[in-house]
């Protein structure tokens, strides 16, 4: 006859022992175990089968169900580094770029500073030219 205990002695919440039957059930039925009757005749009287090969079969199971959270959990991982790398990659040359924009705008300004510079002399010449221009014209009226 199967080793069971009541739930209500492993120290578990309803909710802890509703998954710890599951994945009996589970690890039973993937073992084609004759155990997996035996597991549930013992659940629908509330206690948990703890036979031999009943716990090897549990433990079989939850060793590959911890190999592929542990397997997801790396791919996941790896996808958030790539992902991390990825924008940390895009923000550098973001900040490239904002750097050559901000480069090329300081340039423009410059230019525009000395255009500046020049209007005001061709002004001045300007202004120049006018004062001859009547200094002439003053004179041409006198002579």
């Amino acid at each position: 006859m199967s080793t069971s205990i009541p739930d209500s002695q492993l120290g578990l919440t309803q909710s802890e022992v509703q998954l710890l039957r599951q994945h009996q059930q589970i690890a039973l039925s993937q073992a084609g175990s004759n155990s997996s009757h035996a597991a549930s005749h013992a659940s629908s009287q509330g206690r948990l089968l703890l036979d031999p090969s009943s716990l090897q079969a549990l433990s079989a199971h939850l060793d590959r169900l911890m190999y592929s959270i542990q397997a997801r959990w790396h791919a996941l991982s790896q996808q958030t580094q790539t992902a991390t790398q990825l924008q940390y990659d895009r923000a550098g040359n973001a900040i490239q770029m904002a750097d050559a924009e901000i480069a090329r705008f300081r340039a423009i300004l410059r230019e525009i500073d000395e255009l500046q510079v020049e209007f005001d002399k061709v002004r001045r010449i300007g202004e120049i030219v006018k004062g001859f221009k009547a200094r002439v014209e003053h004179l041409e009226r006198r002579i």
